[in-house]
């Protein structure tokens, strides 16, 4: 997690400066500006200090390990289905929604209607058919 942690520091490290920098530009009588920018610094250096004390509590990563081997980090990333396309039906009726909403709104039931009948049949596809198990 080292990476992490600096790069998060880095960054709130950048928005400290970055925010001082605009406060003087701008002769600090712009309170919004500044001020979000702080508080961006402020997320980066809580995030890097949580990344630190989570890490002083856990064991090294794999990919922290400096002498580490690519087999440590290998997994089980899941099964998927060589192909399916359900998918192109979800995008399809995810753009019919977004037109019945340009355009009428009948059109945009029609697509709900669709994505409803593409989901499930995404969901339970490995359940009936040649992907069953």
């Amino acid at each position: 997690m080292k990476p992490e942690i600096k790069l998060f520091a880095v960054i709130g490290i950048f928005f400290v400066f970055a925010a001082t920098l605009y406060g003087a530009w701008t002769g600090w009588g712009e309170p919004v500006g500044w001020v979000a920018l702080y508080l961006c610094a402020g997320l980066g250096f809580m995030i890097s200090f949580y990344l630190w004390k989570t890490a002083s509590k856990l064991p090294l990563r794999p990919e922290d390990n400096l002498d580490g081997e690519i087999e440590e980090q290998a997994g089980n990333y899941g099964a998927f289905t060589p192909y399916s396309w359900w998918p192109l039906w979800l995008g399809l009726s995810a753009s019919i929604i977004f037109l019945g909403v340009a355009a009428g709104f009948w059109i945009a039931v029609f697509g709900v209607v669709l994505g409803v009948y593409a989901l499930i049949g995404w969901v339970f596809e490995h359940y009936k058919g040649e992907h069953a198990h």
